[in-house]
């Protein structure tokens, strides 16, 4: 396999105007590609490239060197331009991280389908192992599909039997472990719009399995571990909702329940339920944690908003229930918990509108941007019933975003960002870039694709919503001010050990060297996005102080990792600098040492204090 790749005069006028960011409109969106492939599964790449996943089906664009429809794509992000790629098995509905060495995964999937999204054939049959069938799939639920690249960033999909799980996983989700291995938890093994315990997969396991000596990429045989709390949740248990704690254990929240599991002694310990609605898949409530800084010394909190007021009862969430699910209620609810330090849920401040399927994204300015969704009903969808608009389990899509400022005094934390012309609705994603904007892709609520713009010969002319293809950028307010141009950005942070230095002129402060005072270093993991979810997202601000000097530039002297990959696993991320709420274009690195397995722990950095010079103190400038 090839190697996986790791990312105040007139000068000062001059030299502002040159870091003033693209002239696009902040606040607007602005369609920048054609995705090939609907974006159900999206996520940022190695060589400044995202990666599109779709389902398995008849989209209008070949596979490379096929005969079969392609369901994967990369976009390069310098030119927009996209690239068809080939992918074996059937990823519809599979989740993703990347590993401690930066690598890729998407694991699990579904079954090989034919037109419509039935089933190719009888298990075992060619049309689902060989791949003998319109579509050229092969069953996906049990596969572990790598990004395998080399040198120069040029990847395509490795799909072996090697590396499957040992049951079927449709809706896994997947989270990066403090040695860089990924945890992959719960799933389905054939289908349907909730789980049932005919084909439950209550389980979790891990990829790869290894020990410090023997770092492979290939699953062995082992024993998976099963989750009491995935099997009292029934029938609302895909997608579980979970994040690695800086305390080294894992939160889950699933159905109603919540618990702290240590999965290093197989330790589940329950907490009080959510209150507010179902969050959990096919609710799909937007969820985002806070970001981790010194001040609050790096807690992990996470924040749940909207989904449906709906019980978590099988009656409600199966066919026993006569009412529409199109027409159901969304929630406005937004909840909070910081599960190392407080298990209570605490309120904060409600949505300015109910919405299912919102998703949230992590800005280096430290506030979130939410965006995408519907007001009624819920994910998934249906084979055309009263239940659904054409098949959409949802309806009146939610095209506005907002800002969430968890620094805002309450009652004030959501603003408004912009508003899209294009619904976003089941199957929609949404990523940060390196240049700080927004990537939103996807929607598509059908069981098979349908055009848009309903040409004659499509079989399905009066849906409401089609097949999205356009991929729009989101430009955040800060995009139209002058960026900060930092100098000597390290490419890698490691868990703790000595400091290093950042250069900032002047002007990368604004014109205005006590800037320095509101200027931080982040880091942001983007995180694998899908079904409204960043799995693996997270803002972390590094510990900082800086020295001045009398011309008005500034070195900002900035801590290594705090020395516990807990805080933030391993592998891959951006390094933002924020001056004053501006940040940076961010700059690829690599958390840890590049590899799966024990990372090197080293010393908590010791930075120097910070000193301002005598001239910009007495100056104030």
């Amino acid at each position: 396999m090839k190697t996986p790749s790791s990312m105040v005069g007139s000068a000062l006028l001059l030299a502002l105007a040159g870091q003033v960011s693209a002239q696009q409109a902040a606040g607007s969106f602005k369609v920048v590609a054609d995705t090939l492939a609907s974006a159900m599964m999206l996520f940022l790449g190695p060589a400044n490239k995202l990666y599109v996943l779709d389902k398995t089906e008849r989209n209008p664009t070949m596979a490379p060197g096929k005969n079969h429809p392609a369901w994967a794509s990369v976009i390069d992000l310098d030119t927009f331009e996209s690239v068809p790629l080939d992918v074996r098995t059937n990823t519809f509905c599979a989740g993703g991280t990347v590993l401690g060495n930066g690598t890729w995964l998407n694991a699990g999937g579904n079954k090989a389908v034919r037109e419509g999204g039935q089933d190719a054939g009888p298990l075992g049959s060619a049309a689902r192992v060989d791949g003998d069938n319109v579509y050229g799939n092969v069953d996906g639920g049990k596969a572990v599909r790598v990004l395998d690249c080399d040198n120069a960033g040029e990847c395509t999909w490795y799909d072996n039997a090697r590396n499957y799980m040992k049951f079927e996983r449709w809706y896994p989700t997947l989270e990066t472990l403090e040695d860089g291995s990924a945890m992959i938890m719960a799933g389905c093994i054939d289908g349907g719009y909730v789980n049932d315990r005919n084909q439950d997969n209550p389980t979790i396991e891990y990829f790869p399995k290894h020990t410090p000596q023997n770092a492979n990429w290939f699953c062995v045989d082992q024993e998976l571990i099963e989750l009491r709390i995935l099997d009292r949740t029934l029938p609302l248990n895909l997608y579980p909702l979970i994040w690695l704690l800086p305390s080294g254990s894992v939160f889950i929240q699933v159905g109603l329940e919540a618990e702290i599991f240590d999965y290093k002694r197989g330790i589940e310990m329950p907490i009080g339920n959510i209150h507010g609605g179902v969050r959990v898949y096919p609710a799909s409530a937007g969820t985002v944690t806070f970001p981790q800084t010194p001040a609050n010394n790096w807690t992990l909190t996470i924040l749940f908003c909207g989904g449906t007021d709906k019980d978590g009862s099988a009656q409600t969430w199966t066919a026993q229930n006569p009412e529409p699910i199109v027409n159901w209620a969304t929630s406005q609810s937004c909840v909070k918990i910081s599960p190392d330090v407080d298990v209570n849920w605490v309120d904060d401040d409600n949505l300015p509108g109910g919405r299912s399927m919102g998703q949230f994204v992590n800005l280096p300015d430290g506030r979130f941007l939410f965006l995408n969704g519907a007001g009624r009903g819920t994910a998934g969808y249906g084979n055309g019933s009263d239940w659904t608009v054409g098949q959409a389990y949802a309806d009146d899509p939610q095209q506005t975003a907002y800002y969430f400022d968890p620094r805002a005094p309450a009652g004030a934390r959501f603003q408004e960002a912009g508003a899209s012309p294009i619904p976003r609705m089941y199957h929609s994603t949404a990523t940060l870039l390196p240049d700080g904007s927004v990537a939103v892709a996807g929607s598509n609520p059908n069981a098979d694709y349908v055009d848009p713009n309903n040409f004659p010969n499509d079989p399905h002319p009066t849906y409401k919503y089609g097949t999205e293809m356009r991929m729009e950028i989101f430009y955040p307010d800060y995009m139209d001010k002058a960026r900060p141009e930092p100098k000597n950005l390290p490419e890698q942070i490691t868990y703790g050990g000595p400091y290093f230095n950042v250069s900032l002129s002047k002007a990368d402060l604004g014109g205005k060297t006590l800037n320095i005072n509101a200027t931080r270093a982040v880091i942001i993991r983007t995180g694998f996005s899908t079904h409204a979810m960043n799995m693996g997202q997270r803002h972390v601000e590094l510990a900082t102080s800086f020295t001045t000097s009398p011309d008005g530039d500034a070195t900002l002297h900035v801590a290594q990792m705090p020395p516990n990959p807990a805080i933030l696993a391993p592998g891959p991320a951006l390094l933002f600098i924020v001056v004053d709420g501006v940040p940076s274009k961010g700059s690829y690195v690599m958390i840890g040492d590049g590899i799966i397995g024990n990372h090197q722990i080293q010393p908590e950095s010791v930075l120097p204090p910070s000193s301002i010079s005598y001239d910009q103190w007495h100056m104030g400038a």
